[in-house]
């Protein structure tokens, strides 16, 4: 039998992460060959893997990716058990590596993600279960959301650390615009307050109509409790759900930074002062856990 030095260990400890008595004990049934060890551990974290499966996974972390041409983006989370893994670089890497893929591959569902290959050539989920055999923790892919833009660009946030994560969608006409350090103060405030007040939709035109709908019923039905005319609870309704815009609306909202402005009026400033028309077309907007 080969002898199982500390040197030995401390290398497939280094390649695979694991605690080093799993080491030893891989190395021993693997009578000291290196690659032999990994495949059984490899092994025996798939076991391991499925034996956590059942665990809550209520913390977790947000990952944001952007293409170098600012085109191309997308969001993943990816949930874990407790917050110290949450934080885990080993683990936030690997959720960065999955924000990247996912925007490349352009998966329209978590399956699909789960399917798609690293640049390891291992799958997202293959490279997922590896992850929580070193770690140790139930995970989770729960999310995915993706964006593309031919005529602008994409800009992302994440905030307190991977609770929130953000991808908006700017249009332009001048080339020029997307690199102005102006816009790119713009588009990081407008990621900013997209995180904080987490509005329905970018433009009145977009809230979906069952939501609109939806509205009105509640504030015709509170406007009819007032016993005024039928003309009058109708006017009531109408301004409660203008109300409702204005508030959940995001270029119908103040502006968190300057209350006085909207964030359309805060886009068309911008757009004057840059000589172009500055649009928000959309956003993605994913809160862990929810």
């Amino acid at each position: 039998m080969a002898q199982i030095t500390a040197a030995l260990v401390k290398q497939l400890r280094e390649m695979t992460g694991s605690p080093m008595m799993e080491c030893k004990k891989a190395l021993v049934e693997a009578d000291g060959d290196l690659d032999a060890a990994v495949d059984i551990m490899r092994k025996n974290g798939l076991a391991a893997a499925a034996k956590k499966a059942g665990r809550a996974t209520n913390e977790g972390t947000i990952a944001a990716f952007i293409s170098e041409d600012g085109k191309t983006g997308a969001l993943v989370e990816i949930s874990c058990e407790t917050d110290f893994v949450a934080s885990n670089p080993t683990f936030t890497g690997f959720a960065a590596q999955v924000a990247e893929l996912a925007a490349a591959a352009n998966p329209q569902s978590v399956d699909e993600l789960m399917a798609a290959k690293l640049g390891s050539g291992d799958t997202v989920e293959n490279g997922l279960t590896e992850l929580i055999h070193v770690i140790g923790e139930n995970m989770k892919i729960a999310r995915v959301a993706r964006r593309q833009t031919e005529s602008g660009v994409l800009s992302s946030y994440i905030h307190m650390g991977g609770k929130i994560g953000v991808l908006v969608e700017f249009s332009f006409e001048r080339p020029e615009t997307a690199k102005a350090a102006e816009f790119a103060t713009f588009a990081h405030d407008i990621a900013m307050q997209v995180a904080a007040t987490a509005p329905v939709a970018a433009t009145r035109n977009d809230v979906p109509a069952d939501v609109v709908e939806h509205e009105r019923s509640i504030y015709l039905a509170q406007a009819a409790e007032s016993g005024k005319p039928e003309n009058i609870q109708e006017k009531m309704a109408q301004g409660r759900l203008e109300k409702f815009f204005k508030g959940s609306v995001l270029t119908e909202q103040e502006f968190i930074k300057d209350t006085d402005i909207t964030v359309k009026a805060y886009a068309e400033r911008v757009s004057a002062s840059l000589g172009d028309t500055v649009a928000i077309v959309g956003f993605e907007r994913i809160e862990r856990g929810e």
